[in-house]
């Protein structure tokens, strides 16, 4: 059941939000994937790495931990030749680095062995590797290969949910939400921006509601004391 909307707020418009947003995170980090292809690292292959680096990862330790392990290995080919313990050697900072390191493997293995060397821009294909689910794979997508799709993570399901923009209890829910509301035109964009802007602004705990741009519409749903 939707929470009864505040009156004291004005109707929501995303592209209002999403430009005051935008304004809002100048001088924050850019996400660490979004970074990682402004240096040059935009194949498909290299951001879907990059992105199963970042799983419970900060992007302070995921970023140059991907930066370093693409150093030596920016290819499926390249990477099969590394092998798992290099490549766990090389990650280590990460989270979970033992199993992330056979998950990099084995996309490398499978994608020489049976997809000639490259990884395609197919969803589906990319779901089909154990350890990727569809965050990194619509976030890949979307980055590499310009497909508009939206990428849920922890930041994306709590900022629009507490605007009241959707109302869905986990990610995966969300990402359906905002899939038959969001305009496609911010699909892609939608994570970069709302990445920094969780991180520093409307954070998990005690938000800066205070200076927050979208305050005039947002529902404040759940928060509890704000900065």
């Amino acid at each position: 059941m939707e929470a009864h909307p505040r009156e004291d707020k004005q109707p929501f418009d995303i592209d209002v939000a999403l430009a005051r947003v935008r304004d809002s995170i100048q001088g924050f980090a850019d996400a660490a994937m979004f970074e990682l292809a402004a240096r040059g690292h935009a194949s498909l292959f290299e951001q879907l790495v990059a992105c199963i680096l970042s799983i419970r990862t900060r992007d302070e330790v995921s970023l140059p931990v991907s930066l370093r392990l693409l150093a030596q290995a920016r290819t499926p080919e390249a990477m099969r030749r590394l092998g798992p313990e290099r490549i766990r050697a090389l990650i280590r900072p990460v989270t979970f680095p033992e199993p992330k390191s056979a998950t990099i493997h084995a996309i490398a293995v499978r994608t020489v062995e049976e997809l000639g060397g490259e990884l395609p821009c197919d969803a589906q294909v990319l779901q089909s590797f154990k350890g990727v689910g569809p965050k990194c794979a619509h976030l890949a997508l979307g980055i590499a290969c310009g497909q508009a799709r939206i990428s849920v993570d922890i930041h994306v399901h709590r900022v629009t949910n507490r605007w009241g923009y959707v109302q869905a209890r986990t990610p995966e829910q969300t990402l359906a939400a905002l899939e038959a509301k969001l305009p496609r035109a911010h699909w892609v964009e939608l994570n970069r921006l709302l990445v920094p802007f969780g991180k520093h602004v409307c954070t998990g705990t005690r938000p800066q509601c205070s200076t927050c741009p979208v305050l005039s519409m947002c529902q404040q749903v759940g928060v509890r004391n704000p900065r």
